[in-house]
């Protein structure tokens, strides 16, 4: 068997459209992964609720309360109050929505904090091409509502990324000395200011690793989108050797390509983390 040149130049347009998409893709899902992940992090690390089988149960428990009352009022106005005007239903709806949050007011940040413990327990508990086939093929049927590729891929990039990004974020924080919170509240600073002038830039630094090895991780990730038909690098490779053949050639040409992006990720946390004295 002989290896031809030939066939990785003949592909190399096809290879450099499918790194463009598989940037693209890592780009979205990582900028939304790092605010949804920052969020989390925060909300993860102030506001602490410890979550137990008791504690999962009642919520479980009261989303499906929540469910049946809602069911039985939507089939209370379709039955019984039919006549009544959509504008007075979805303005009931509303005051409904608003008398909840009042009355639960001083509990919505634990409720926050749990609902954000179990969003990063699922995520980290299941894999991704799990996460991005529910989202392209279940999730359109419950919702009833039709989701392209490219779309899914990064939405599924983003709550993946998202969920460790926010134990990065959360280990950083508390990897800070308490001491520069407690000066920040002597000082009569509120916690925003604290956050992103006090405690913000050290966790910054010390994150920089963990995130820069989870930018190079997201981009790996994103060739499982193979399963959904996203014309990433890794699905062009696979379409190039349907037609021609030359596994090895084309194989090859992918890993070397996917060499350089995680090379120029590395070299650019390297310089980064110069930058700031982290090494």
């Amino acid at each position: 068997m002989t290896f031809e040149w030939d066939a990785i130049w003949g592909a190399l347009p096809s290879l450099l459209e499918g790194t463009k998409m598989t940037l693209l893709i890592t780009l979205l899902g990582l900028v939304g992964g790092a605010v949804l992940g920052f969020l989390t992090g925060v909300i993860t690390t102030y506001v602490r609720v410890p979550v137990t089988w008791r504690r999962a149960a009642v919520f479980v428990l009261g989303l499906f309360v929540l469910g049946l009352l809602l069911k039985g009022m939507s089939w209370l106005m379709s039955n019984w109050l039919s006549f009544v005007p959509g504008w007075i239903w979805s303005s009931l709806q509303a005051l409904i929505v608003l008398a909840l949050l009042s009355f639960f007011r001083r509990s919505l940040l634990l409720v926050l904090s749990f609902l954000c413990q179990l969003y990063v327990l699922f995520i980290r508990g299941t894999p991704i091409v799990v996460q991005v086939m529910f989202i392209y093929f279940a999730l359109p049927m419950l919702v009833n509502i039709r989701i392209d590729g490219l779309t899914a891929a990064i939405f599924t990039l983003m709550i993946n990324s998202g969920a460790y990004i926010s134990e990065i974020v959360r280990g950083a924080l508390q990897s800070v000395p308490k001491g520069l919170k407690e000066a920040g509240e002597a000082m009569g600073l509120p916690f925003h200011k604290i956050l992103r002038h006090i405690i913000g830039p050290v966790a910054f630094r010390r994150m920089i690793p963990a995130m820069g090895n989870q930018c190079i991780i997201s981009l790996k990730d994103s060739s499982l989108f193979i399963v959904i038909g996203v014309a990433e690098l890794t699905r062009q490779g696979q379409e190039i050797i349907a037609n021609n053949f030359r596994s090895v050639e084309i194989w090859g040409a992918v890993a070397v390509i996917y060499l350089i992006l995680t090379g120029l990720i590395a070299l650019t946390l390297k310089l980064i983390e110069h930058r700031m004295r982290i090494v």
